[in-house]
Protein backbone atom coordinates (compact mmCIF):
# COMPACT_ATOMS: atom_id res chain seq x y z
CA UNK A 1 0.00 0.00 0.00
CA UNK A 2 2.83 2.28 0.70
CA UNK A 3 4.36 1.99 -2.99
CA UNK A 4 5.36 4.70 -5.18
CA UNK A 5 2.56 5.35 -7.65
CA UNK A 6 2.30 8.06 -10.40
CA UNK A 7 -1.35 8.68 -11.83
CA UNK A 8 -0.01 8.30 -15.52
CA UNK A 9 2.19 4.79 -14.65
CA UNK A 10 -0.78 2.75 -13.05
CA UNK A 11 0.95 -0.56 -11.77
CA UNK A 12 0.27 -3.31 -14.67
CA UNK A 13 -2.13 -5.97 -14.48
CA UNK A 14 -2.18 -9.50 -16.43
CA UNK A 15 -4.97 -11.71 -17.24
CA UNK A 16 -2.51 -14.33 -16.66
CA UNK A 17 -4.67 -17.26 -14.75
CA UNK A 18 -1.25 -17.65 -12.45
CA UNK A 19 -1.91 -14.16 -10.90
CA UNK A 20 -5.25 -15.13 -9.89
CA UNK A 21 -4.22 -16.06 -6.18
CA UNK A 22 -1.78 -13.22 -5.33
CA UNK A 23 -5.06 -10.98 -6.98
CA UNK A 24 -7.64 -12.69 -4.60
CA UNK A 25 -5.19 -12.14 -1.65
CA UNK A 26 -4.98 -8.32 -2.39
CA UNK A 27 -8.96 -8.52 -2.65
CA UNK A 28 -9.69 -10.35 0.61
CA UNK A 29 -6.95 -8.46 2.73
CA UNK A 30 -8.96 -5.15 1.73
CA UNK A 31 -12.60 -6.64 2.76
CA UNK A 32 -11.28 -7.58 5.47
CA UNK A 33 -9.91 -4.16 6.46
CA UNK A 34 -13.33 -2.75 5.02
CA UNK A 35 -14.99 -5.44 7.56
CA UNK A 36 -13.15 -4.14 10.50
CA UNK A 37 -14.51 -0.66 10.08
CA UNK A 38 -17.75 -1.86 9.21
CA UNK A 39 -17.83 -3.97 12.79
CA UNK A 40 -16.17 -0.59 14.95
CA UNK A 41 -18.62 1.47 13.20
CA UNK A 42 -21.76 -0.69 13.28
CA UNK A 43 -21.25 -1.49 17.38
CA UNK A 44 -20.74 2.30 18.28
CA UNK A 45 -23.27 3.65 15.94
CA UNK A 46 -26.38 1.23 16.48
CA UNK A 47 -25.64 1.32 20.28
CA UNK A 48 -25.53 5.46 20.93
CA UNK A 49 -28.79 5.49 18.13
CA UNK A 50 -30.73 2.43 20.18
CA UNK A 51 -29.40 3.77 23.80
CA UNK A 52 -30.17 7.67 23.29
CA UNK A 53 -33.87 8.63 22.24
CA UNK A 54 -32.32 12.12 21.17
CA UNK A 55 -29.47 11.26 19.52
CA UNK A 56 -31.80 8.47 17.82
CA UNK A 57 -33.92 11.38 16.21
CA UNK A 58 -30.67 12.31 14.54
CA UNK A 59 -28.35 9.45 13.95
CA UNK A 60 -31.27 7.09 12.10
CA UNK A 61 -32.08 10.01 9.66
CA UNK A 62 -28.48 10.43 8.95
CA UNK A 63 -28.12 6.12 8.56
CA UNK A 64 -30.80 6.67 5.70
CA UNK A 65 -28.86 9.58 4.25
CA UNK A 66 -25.60 7.77 4.53
CA UNK A 67 -27.32 4.63 2.85
CA UNK A 68 -29.06 6.94 0.19
CA UNK A 69 -26.00 8.81 -1.11
CA UNK A 70 -24.51 6.23 -3.96
CA UNK A 71 -21.01 5.97 -3.36
CA UNK A 72 -20.22 4.85 -6.82
CA UNK A 73 -21.50 7.85 -8.23
CA UNK A 74 -18.77 9.89 -6.93
CA UNK A 75 -15.83 7.41 -6.77
CA UNK A 76 -13.68 9.46 -9.05
CA UNK A 77 -13.98 12.73 -6.46
CA UNK A 78 -13.49 10.50 -3.42
CA UNK A 79 -10.44 9.08 -5.05
CA UNK A 80 -8.97 12.26 -5.80
CA UNK A 81 -9.50 13.44 -2.12
CA UNK A 82 -7.23 10.37 -0.40
CA UNK A 83 -4.88 11.23 -3.10
CA UNK A 84 -4.78 14.15 -1.57
CA UNK A 85 -3.83 13.13 1.75
CA UNK A 86 -1.60 10.59 0.79
CA UNK A 87 0.10 12.12 -2.35
CA UNK A 88 3.26 9.86 -4.11
CA UNK A 89 2.29 6.89 -3.22
CA UNK A 90 -0.65 4.15 -3.34
CA UNK A 91 -2.05 4.33 0.06
CA UNK A 92 -4.82 6.76 -1.11
CA UNK A 93 -6.14 4.69 -4.06
CA UNK A 94 -6.02 1.63 -0.97
CA UNK A 95 -7.57 3.81 1.06
CA UNK A 96 -10.45 5.18 -1.39
CA UNK A 97 -10.89 1.12 -2.04
CA UNK A 98 -11.35 0.12 1.11
CA UNK A 99 -13.36 2.98 2.07
CA UNK A 100 -16.31 2.37 -0.68
CA UNK A 101 -16.54 -1.50 0.05
CA UNK A 102 -16.82 -0.50 3.69
CA UNK A 103 -19.85 1.95 2.55
CA UNK A 104 -21.29 -1.01 1.09
CA UNK A 105 -21.06 -3.12 3.85
CA UNK A 106 -21.74 -0.84 7.42
CA UNK A 107 -25.14 0.16 6.70
CA UNK A 108 -26.44 -2.81 6.46
CA UNK A 109 -24.70 -3.96 9.90
CA UNK A 110 -25.42 -0.96 11.64
CA UNK A 111 -29.17 -1.29 10.78
CA UNK A 112 -29.66 -4.77 11.85
CA UNK A 113 -27.39 -4.21 14.90
CA UNK A 114 -29.93 -1.26 16.03
CA UNK A 115 -33.09 -3.55 15.38
CA UNK A 116 -31.68 -6.36 17.95
CA UNK A 117 -30.67 -3.79 20.31
CA UNK A 118 -33.84 -2.25 20.33
CA UNK A 119 -36.50 -5.09 19.88
CA UNK A 120 -34.66 -7.03 22.86
CA UNK A 121 -37.34 -9.19 24.85
CA UNK A 122 -38.89 -6.76 27.83
CA UNK A 123 -38.60 -9.88 30.20
CA UNK A 124 -35.23 -10.43 29.83
CA UNK A 125 -34.48 -6.69 30.73
CA UNK A 126 -36.72 -7.32 33.74
CA UNK A 127 -34.39 -10.12 34.28
CA UNK A 128 -30.72 -7.43 33.80
CA UNK A 129 -32.68 -4.83 36.19
CA UNK A 130 -33.30 -7.77 39.42
CA UNK A 131 -29.81 -8.08 38.70
CA UNK A 132 -28.33 -4.80 38.84
CA UNK A 133 -26.41 -5.41 36.02
CA UNK A 134 -24.34 -2.19 35.77
CA UNK A 135 -24.91 -0.53 31.84
CA UNK A 136 -21.68 -2.47 30.40
CA UNK A 137 -22.62 -5.69 31.39
CA UNK A 138 -26.41 -5.22 30.61
CA UNK A 139 -24.30 -4.52 26.91
CA UNK A 140 -22.41 -7.44 26.83
CA UNK A 141 -23.91 -9.99 28.43
CA UNK A 142 -27.80 -9.28 27.09
CA UNK A 143 -27.86 -6.93 24.41
CA UNK A 144 -25.24 -8.04 21.91
CA UNK A 145 -25.63 -11.91 22.68
CA UNK A 146 -29.26 -11.45 21.83
CA UNK A 147 -28.14 -9.48 18.27
CA UNK A 148 -25.05 -12.23 17.44
CA UNK A 149 -27.20 -14.36 15.29
CA UNK A 150 -28.73 -12.07 13.38
CA UNK A 151 -26.11 -9.64 13.24
CA UNK A 152 -23.52 -12.66 11.74
CA UNK A 153 -26.33 -13.35 9.18
CA UNK A 154 -26.49 -9.44 8.29
CA UNK A 155 -22.15 -9.72 7.79
CA UNK A 156 -22.52 -12.70 5.69
CA UNK A 157 -24.96 -10.49 3.35
CA UNK A 158 -22.58 -7.48 3.83
CA UNK A 159 -19.46 -9.19 3.09
CA UNK A 160 -21.01 -11.09 0.17
CA UNK A 161 -22.70 -7.57 -1.04
CA UNK A 162 -18.78 -6.36 -1.04
CA UNK A 163 -18.34 -8.76 -4.12
CA UNK A 164 -20.60 -6.05 -6.26
CA UNK A 165 -18.68 -3.14 -5.43
CA UNK A 166 -15.22 -4.78 -5.89
CA UNK A 167 -15.25 -4.48 -9.96
CA UNK A 168 -16.16 -0.23 -9.10
CA UNK A 169 -13.67 0.29 -6.89
CA UNK A 170 -10.65 -1.95 -8.19
CA UNK A 171 -10.56 -0.56 -10.94
CA UNK A 172 -11.17 3.49 -10.83
CA UNK A 173 -11.15 6.19 -13.15
CA UNK A 174 -9.26 9.03 -12.24
CA UNK A 175 -8.47 12.52 -14.73
CA UNK A 176 -9.09 10.44 -17.56
CA UNK A 177 -6.55 7.46 -16.34
CA UNK A 178 -7.89 3.90 -15.28
CA UNK A 179 -6.43 2.73 -12.08
CA UNK A 180 -6.17 -1.10 -11.70
CA UNK A 181 -5.36 -2.60 -8.69
CA UNK A 182 -4.21 -5.61 -8.10
CA UNK A 183 -7.15 -8.05 -7.19
CA UNK A 184 -10.11 -9.98 -8.50
CA UNK A 185 -12.66 -6.46 -9.04
CA UNK A 186 -9.80 -5.16 -11.66
CA UNK A 187 -8.93 -8.43 -13.38
CA UNK A 188 -12.75 -8.43 -13.96
CA UNK A 189 -12.71 -5.33 -15.40
CA UNK A 190 -9.94 -5.96 -17.55
CA UNK A 191 -11.58 -9.11 -19.00
CA UNK A 192 -14.46 -7.22 -19.84
CA UNK A 193 -12.77 -4.57 -21.51
CA UNK A 194 -10.60 -7.18 -23.47
CA UNK A 195 -14.00 -9.31 -24.38
CA UNK A 196 -12.16 -12.37 -22.98
CA UNK A 197 -14.98 -14.47 -21.69
CA UNK A 198 -12.50 -17.76 -20.90
CA UNK A 199 -10.44 -14.74 -17.92
CA UNK A 200 -13.90 -14.44 -16.60
CA UNK A 201 -14.89 -18.20 -16.15
CA UNK A 202 -11.09 -18.14 -14.21
CA UNK A 203 -12.12 -15.07 -12.07
CA UNK A 204 -15.27 -16.66 -11.19
CA UNK A 205 -13.79 -19.58 -10.24
CA UNK A 206 -11.25 -18.37 -8.06
CA UNK A 207 -14.31 -16.15 -6.38
CA UNK A 208 -15.95 -19.37 -5.80
CA UNK A 209 -12.63 -21.05 -4.05
CA UNK A 210 -12.12 -18.13 -2.05
CA UNK A 211 -15.95 -17.76 -0.69
CA UNK A 212 -15.79 -21.50 0.38
CA UNK A 213 -12.59 -20.80 2.01
CA UNK A 214 -13.71 -18.07 4.42
CA UNK A 215 -17.28 -19.77 4.74
CA UNK A 216 -15.85 -22.71 6.41
CA UNK A 217 -13.03 -20.55 8.61
CA UNK A 218 -14.85 -17.52 9.33
CA UNK A 219 -18.37 -18.13 9.50
CA UNK A 220 -19.33 -21.06 10.01
CA UNK A 221 -17.52 -21.48 13.32
CA UNK A 222 -19.12 -18.36 14.07
CA UNK A 223 -22.68 -19.11 13.65
CA UNK A 224 -22.31 -22.77 15.09
CA UNK A 225 -20.47 -20.53 17.65
CA UNK A 226 -23.31 -17.79 18.40
CA UNK A 227 -26.22 -20.21 18.25
CA UNK A 228 -26.08 -20.68 21.98
CA UNK A 229 -27.46 -16.82 22.05
CA UNK A 230 -30.87 -17.92 20.56
CA UNK A 231 -33.36 -16.65 22.99
CA UNK A 232 -35.65 -19.43 23.49
CA UNK A 233 -36.86 -22.38 26.36
CA UNK A 234 -36.74 -25.56 24.51
CA UNK A 235 -33.07 -26.62 23.21
CA UNK A 236 -32.69 -28.31 19.98
CA UNK A 237 -30.66 -32.11 19.89
CA UNK A 238 -29.45 -30.81 16.35
CA UNK A 239 -27.49 -27.68 16.71
CA UNK A 240 -24.62 -26.19 14.43
CA UNK A 241 -21.77 -27.84 14.08
CA UNK A 242 -17.93 -26.58 12.68
CA UNK A 243 -15.18 -28.39 12.33
CA UNK A 244 -12.73 -25.36 12.72
CA UNK A 245 -14.87 -24.67 15.63
CA UNK A 246 -14.31 -27.89 17.27
CA UNK A 247 -10.67 -27.87 16.83
CA UNK A 248 -10.42 -24.11 18.75
CA UNK A 249 -12.04 -25.98 21.77
CA UNK A 250 -10.06 -29.00 21.32
CA UNK A 251 -6.83 -27.57 20.83
CA UNK A 252 -4.97 -27.46 23.77
CA UNK A 253 -2.34 -24.91 22.59
CA UNK A 254 -5.59 -22.77 22.00
CA UNK A 255 -7.37 -23.58 25.63
CA UNK A 256 -4.19 -22.40 27.16
CA UNK A 257 -4.94 -19.01 25.02
CA UNK A 258 -8.16 -18.94 25.91
CA UNK A 259 -7.09 -19.23 29.42
CA UNK A 260 -5.37 -16.04 29.60
CA UNK A 261 -7.77 -14.03 26.94
CA UNK A 262 -10.56 -14.80 29.44
CA UNK A 263 -8.49 -13.44 32.13
CA UNK A 264 -7.56 -10.55 30.67
CA UNK A 265 -11.57 -9.89 29.65
CA UNK A 266 -12.61 -10.60 33.53
CA UNK A 267 -10.14 -7.78 34.17
CA UNK A 268 -11.18 -5.24 32.07
CA UNK A 269 -14.72 -6.62 32.83
CA UNK A 270 -14.64 -5.58 36.75
CA UNK A 271 -12.56 -2.16 35.77
CA UNK A 272 -15.41 -0.95 33.33
CA UNK A 273 -17.96 -2.22 35.48
CA UNK A 274 -16.56 0.03 37.80
CA UNK A 275 -16.23 2.83 36.00
CA UNK A 276 -19.90 2.25 34.97
CA UNK A 277 -21.06 2.64 38.09
CA UNK A 278 -19.30 5.41 39.05
CA UNK A 279 -20.59 7.12 36.31
CA UNK A 280 -24.27 6.48 36.72
CA UNK A 281 -23.60 7.69 40.32
CA UNK A 282 -21.93 11.40 38.76
CA UNK A 283 -25.24 11.46 36.79
CA UNK A 284 -27.30 11.08 39.08
CA UNK A 285 -25.65 13.47 41.89
CA UNK A 286 -25.21 15.80 39.32
CA UNK A 287 -27.89 15.31 37.22
CA UNK A 288 -28.71 19.38 36.54
CA UNK A 289 -24.66 20.03 35.52
CA UNK A 290 -25.14 16.64 33.36
CA UNK A 291 -28.02 18.14 32.08
CA UNK A 292 -26.77 21.57 31.27
CA UNK A 293 -23.65 20.34 29.94
CA UNK A 294 -25.35 17.67 27.52
CA UNK A 295 -28.14 20.00 26.30
CA UNK A 296 -25.07 23.12 25.66
CA UNK A 297 -22.96 20.60 23.96
CA UNK A 298 -26.31 19.52 22.12
CA UNK A 299 -26.86 22.56 20.28
CA UNK A 300 -23.23 23.71 19.89
CA UNK A 301 -23.22 20.23 17.56
CA UNK A 302 -26.39 21.76 16.20
CA UNK A 303 -24.99 25.15 15.04
CA UNK A 304 -22.11 23.15 13.66
CA UNK A 305 -23.58 21.30 11.60
CA UNK A 306 -26.02 24.17 9.76
CA UNK A 307 -23.07 26.14 9.38
CA UNK A 308 -21.39 23.12 7.58
CA UNK A 309 -24.49 22.64 5.63
CA UNK A 310 -25.30 26.51 4.68
CA UNK A 311 -21.55 26.37 3.41
CA UNK A 312 -21.32 23.67 1.51
CA UNK A 313 -24.87 24.16 0.19
CA UNK A 314 -24.07 27.13 -1.30
CA UNK A 315 -20.85 26.38 -2.70
CA UNK A 316 -22.50 23.62 -3.90
CA UNK A 317 -25.31 25.65 -5.25
CA UNK A 318 -23.45 27.64 -7.34
CA UNK A 319 -21.12 25.43 -8.69
CA UNK A 320 -23.80 23.56 -10.35
CA UNK A 321 -25.67 26.08 -11.67
CA UNK A 322 -23.43 28.12 -13.10
CA UNK A 323 -23.26 24.72 -15.35
CA UNK A 324 -26.18 23.57 -15.08
CA UNK A 325 -29.81 25.16 -16.06
CA UNK A 326 -33.17 24.86 -14.03
CA UNK A 327 -34.92 22.97 -16.46
CA UNK A 328 -32.36 20.19 -16.48
CA UNK A 329 -32.90 19.78 -12.96
CA UNK A 330 -36.60 19.22 -13.17
CA UNK A 331 -35.49 16.45 -16.15
CA UNK A 332 -33.21 15.12 -13.66
CA UNK A 333 -36.30 14.60 -11.23
CA UNK A 334 -38.54 13.20 -13.82
CA UNK A 335 -35.45 10.90 -14.37
CA UNK A 336 -35.61 10.08 -10.89
CA UNK A 337 -38.97 9.04 -10.48
CA UNK A 338 -38.57 6.41 -13.32
CA UNK A 339 -35.74 5.11 -11.21
CA UNK A 340 -38.21 5.17 -8.07
CA UNK A 341 -40.68 3.16 -9.91
CA UNK A 342 -38.23 0.63 -11.00
CA UNK A 343 -36.95 0.20 -7.45
CA UNK A 344 -40.53 -0.58 -6.00
CA UNK A 345 -41.50 -2.98 -8.60
CA UNK A 346 -38.11 -4.78 -8.60
CA UNK A 347 -38.15 -4.79 -4.07
CA UNK A 348 -41.55 -6.20 -4.41
CA UNK A 349 -40.87 -8.76 -6.78
CA UNK A 350 -37.52 -9.70 -4.69
CA UNK A 351 -39.79 -10.11 -1.42
CA UNK A 352 -42.72 -12.17 -3.22
CA UNK A 353 -39.56 -14.88 -4.77
CA UNK A 354 -37.18 -14.84 -1.46
CA UNK A 355 -39.24 -14.11 1.64
CA UNK A 356 -40.88 -17.85 1.61
CA UNK A 357 -37.14 -19.15 0.73
CA UNK A 358 -36.12 -17.62 3.48
CA UNK A 359 -38.25 -19.06 5.78
CA UNK A 360 -38.29 -22.48 4.74
CA UNK A 361 -34.29 -21.99 4.98
CA UNK A 362 -34.37 -20.54 8.05
CA UNK A 363 -36.48 -22.68 9.76
CA UNK A 364 -34.40 -25.71 9.16
CA UNK A 365 -31.43 -26.00 10.65
CA UNK A 366 -29.78 -29.20 8.61
CA UNK A 367 -31.12 -26.68 5.32
CA UNK A 368 -29.58 -23.68 6.13
CA UNK A 369 -25.93 -25.35 6.98
CA UNK A 370 -26.38 -27.05 3.31
CA UNK A 371 -27.25 -24.56 1.83
CA UNK A 372 -25.09 -21.77 3.16
CA UNK A 373 -22.36 -22.20 1.37
CA UNK A 374 -24.20 -21.88 -1.73
CA UNK A 375 -26.50 -18.92 -0.65
CA UNK A 376 -23.36 -16.68 0.08
CA UNK A 377 -21.79 -17.89 -3.38
CA UNK A 378 -24.95 -16.70 -5.45
CA UNK A 379 -25.05 -13.20 -2.76
CA UNK A 380 -21.28 -12.93 -3.69
CA UNK A 381 -21.39 -13.69 -7.23
CA UNK A 382 -20.77 -10.11 -9.06
CA UNK A 383 -24.45 -9.70 -11.09
CA UNK A 384 -21.99 -7.74 -13.05
CA UNK A 385 -20.56 -10.53 -14.38
CA UNK A 386 -23.99 -11.00 -16.08
CA UNK A 387 -24.12 -7.44 -17.94
CA UNK A 388 -22.51 -8.62 -21.12
CA UNK A 389 -24.74 -11.33 -21.85
CA UNK A 390 -27.87 -9.04 -21.19
CA UNK A 391 -26.29 -6.45 -23.50
CA UNK A 392 -25.46 -9.32 -26.12
CA UNK A 393 -28.96 -10.48 -25.55
CA UNK A 394 -30.49 -7.32 -26.00
CA UNK A 395 -28.64 -6.29 -29.40
CA UNK A 396 -29.11 -9.28 -30.83
CA UNK A 397 -33.07 -9.13 -30.28
CA UNK A 398 -33.38 -5.42 -30.51
CA UNK A 399 -35.14 -4.99 -27.58
CA UNK A 400 -36.21 -1.87 -25.13
CA UNK A 401 -33.23 -1.25 -22.60
CA UNK A 402 -35.45 0.21 -20.41
CA UNK A 403 -37.33 -2.70 -19.58
CA UNK A 404 -34.75 -4.99 -19.83
CA UNK A 405 -32.12 -3.65 -18.01
CA UNK A 406 -34.30 -2.41 -14.90
CA UNK A 407 -33.96 -6.68 -13.23
CA UNK A 408 -29.96 -5.79 -13.62
CA UNK A 409 -30.27 -3.32 -10.34
CA UNK A 410 -32.08 -5.74 -8.06
CA UNK A 411 -29.64 -9.00 -8.86
CA UNK A 412 -26.86 -7.86 -6.75
CA UNK A 413 -29.12 -6.09 -3.68
CA UNK A 414 -32.09 -8.59 -3.49
CA UNK A 415 -29.78 -11.18 -1.16
CA UNK A 416 -30.61 -8.39 1.47
CA UNK A 417 -33.94 -9.49 1.57
CA UNK A 418 -33.20 -13.33 1.46
CA UNK A 419 -30.24 -13.12 4.43
CA UNK A 420 -31.87 -10.87 6.74
CA UNK A 421 -35.26 -13.40 6.52
CA UNK A 422 -32.79 -16.12 6.83
CA UNK A 423 -31.57 -14.88 10.23
CA UNK A 424 -35.27 -13.62 11.29
CA UNK A 425 -36.10 -17.25 10.43
CA UNK A 426 -33.30 -18.98 12.60
CA UNK A 427 -33.70 -16.09 15.18
CA UNK A 428 -37.11 -17.61 15.88
CA UNK A 429 -37.78 -19.20 19.46
CA UNK A 430 -38.34 -23.11 18.76
CA UNK A 431 -40.44 -22.84 21.46
CA UNK A 432 -43.10 -21.11 18.92
CA UNK A 433 -42.47 -23.92 16.42
CA UNK A 434 -43.50 -26.02 19.03
CA UNK A 435 -46.43 -24.75 19.61
CA UNK A 436 -47.78 -24.13 16.57
CA UNK A 437 -47.68 -28.07 16.45
CA UNK A 438 -49.77 -28.28 19.57
CA UNK A 439 -52.50 -26.22 18.60
CA UNK A 440 -51.97 -27.67 15.00
CA UNK A 441 -51.04 -24.44 13.16
CA UNK A 442 -50.73 -25.17 9.58
CA UNK A 443 -50.75 -23.59 5.89
CA UNK A 444 -51.52 -20.36 6.20
CA UNK A 445 -52.47 -19.77 9.41
CA UNK A 446 -49.36 -20.87 11.01
CA UNK A 447 -47.52 -17.94 8.15
CA UNK A 448 -50.08 -15.56 9.28
CA UNK A 449 -49.69 -16.40 13.00
CA UNK A 450 -46.03 -17.25 13.42
CA UNK A 451 -43.52 -17.15 10.48
CA UNK A 452 -44.31 -13.88 8.89
CA UNK A 453 -44.90 -11.64 12.25
CA UNK A 454 -41.72 -13.37 13.67
CA UNK A 455 -39.46 -12.22 10.42
CA UNK A 456 -41.29 -9.31 9.59
CA UNK A 457 -38.62 -6.41 11.56
CA UNK A 458 -35.78 -8.26 9.82
CA UNK A 459 -37.54 -8.21 6.69
CA UNK A 460 -38.00 -4.61 7.25
CA UNK A 461 -34.48 -4.29 7.74
CA UNK A 462 -33.18 -6.31 4.75
CA UNK A 463 -36.02 -4.31 2.57
CA UNK A 464 -34.51 -0.71 3.65
CA UNK A 465 -30.70 -1.75 2.75
CA UNK A 466 -32.00 -3.60 -0.51
CA UNK A 467 -34.14 -0.92 -1.78
CA UNK A 468 -30.79 1.54 -0.92
CA UNK A 469 -28.77 -1.38 -3.01
CA UNK A 470 -30.77 -1.04 -5.85
CA UNK A 471 -30.73 2.55 -5.56
CA UNK A 472 -26.88 2.59 -5.75
CA UNK A 473 -26.67 -0.38 -8.41
CA UNK A 474 -28.77 1.83 -10.71
CA UNK A 475 -25.83 3.38 -11.43
CA UNK A 476 -24.17 0.21 -13.19
CA UNK A 477 -27.60 -1.22 -13.76
CA UNK A 478 -28.85 1.68 -16.35
CA UNK A 479 -25.69 2.25 -18.37
CA UNK A 480 -24.17 -0.94 -18.92
CA UNK A 481 -20.57 -1.31 -21.42
CA UNK A 482 -19.62 -4.56 -23.16
CA UNK A 483 -16.39 -3.89 -25.50
CA UNK A 484 -17.30 -0.65 -27.60
CA UNK A 485 -21.14 -1.22 -26.86
CA UNK A 486 -23.36 0.84 -24.50
CA UNK A 487 -26.69 0.37 -23.59
CA UNK A 488 -28.67 2.76 -21.37
CA UNK A 489 -31.86 2.95 -19.70
CA UNK A 490 -33.91 6.33 -19.01
CA UNK A 491 -32.72 6.97 -15.33
CA UNK A 492 -31.20 8.46 -12.48
CA UNK A 493 -28.63 6.19 -12.70
CA UNK A 494 -27.71 6.42 -16.07
CA UNK A 495 -27.35 10.34 -15.76
CA UNK A 496 -25.17 9.94 -12.73
CA UNK A 497 -23.27 7.10 -14.95
CA UNK A 498 -23.02 9.12 -17.84
CA UNK A 499 -21.86 12.00 -16.06
CA UNK A 500 -18.86 10.00 -14.44
CA UNK A 501 -17.44 8.57 -17.85
CA UNK A 502 -17.19 11.97 -18.75
CA UNK A 503 -15.84 13.87 -16.30
CA UNK A 504 -18.95 16.29 -15.62
CA UNK A 505 -18.74 16.99 -12.14
CA UNK A 506 -21.65 19.36 -11.67
CA UNK A 507 -24.12 16.61 -13.40
CA UNK A 508 -22.55 14.24 -10.85
CA UNK A 509 -23.12 16.52 -8.22
CA UNK A 510 -27.09 16.92 -9.09
CA UNK A 511 -27.68 13.59 -10.17
CA UNK A 512 -26.30 12.31 -6.49
CA UNK A 513 -28.13 15.33 -4.83
CA UNK A 514 -31.27 13.93 -6.16
CA UNK A 515 -31.14 10.75 -5.98
CA UNK A 516 -30.23 11.00 -2.25
CA UNK A 517 -33.53 13.05 -2.43
CA UNK A 518 -35.62 10.82 -3.50
CA UNK A 519 -34.27 7.39 -1.09
CA UNK A 520 -34.64 10.34 2.27
CA UNK A 521 -38.06 10.88 1.81
CA UNK A 522 -39.23 7.63 0.35
CA UNK A 523 -37.50 6.30 3.76
CA UNK A 524 -39.58 9.14 5.87
CA UNK A 525 -42.94 8.66 4.49
CA UNK A 526 -42.33 4.72 4.51
CA UNK A 527 -39.17 2.73 5.30
CA UNK A 528 -39.21 4.77 8.96
CA UNK A 529 -42.68 4.19 9.68
CA UNK A 530 -42.64 0.81 8.90
CA UNK A 531 -39.41 0.26 11.12
CA UNK A 532 -41.20 1.45 13.98
CA UNK A 533 -44.35 -0.50 13.54
CA UNK A 534 -42.15 -3.57 12.89
CA UNK A 535 -39.75 -3.17 16.22
CA UNK A 536 -43.16 -1.63 18.48
CA UNK A 537 -45.28 -4.50 17.31
CA UNK A 538 -43.69 -7.64 16.45
CA UNK A 539 -41.28 -7.93 19.59
CA UNK A 540 -40.51 -11.29 21.13
CA UNK A 541 -42.41 -10.28 24.10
Amino acid sequence: MGAPFIISEAPPLSLDPQNLPYYALQTILRMLFALFLSLIFSFVYASIAAKNKKAERILIPLLDILQSVPILGFLSITVTGFMALFPGNLFGIECASIFAIFTSQAWNMTFSLYQSFISVPKELTEVVTLYRLSPWRRYWRLEVPYAMPQFLWNTMMSVSGGWFFVVATEAITVSNHTILLPGIGSYIALASQEESVTAIFYAIATMFIVILLYDQLLFKPLLAWAYKFKAELIAQEDTPKSWVLTMIRKASLLQKFKAVWFAMLGILDTLFQKLSLLSVRIKRDHRSLYRATSETTKYSLYLILIFIIIFYGLQAYFYMFSHISFKEVYYVISLGFLTLLRVIILCAIASLIWVPIGIFIGLREKVARRLQSWVQLMAAFPANLLFPLVVIFIVKNDLNPNFWLSPLIILGSQWYILFNVIGGASGLPFDFQELSKNFHLTGWLQWKRIFLPGIFPAYVTGLITAAGGAWNASIVGEYVAWGNTTLKAEGIGSYIAAATASGDHPRILLGVIILSAYVLILNRLSWYPLYLYATTRYRLD
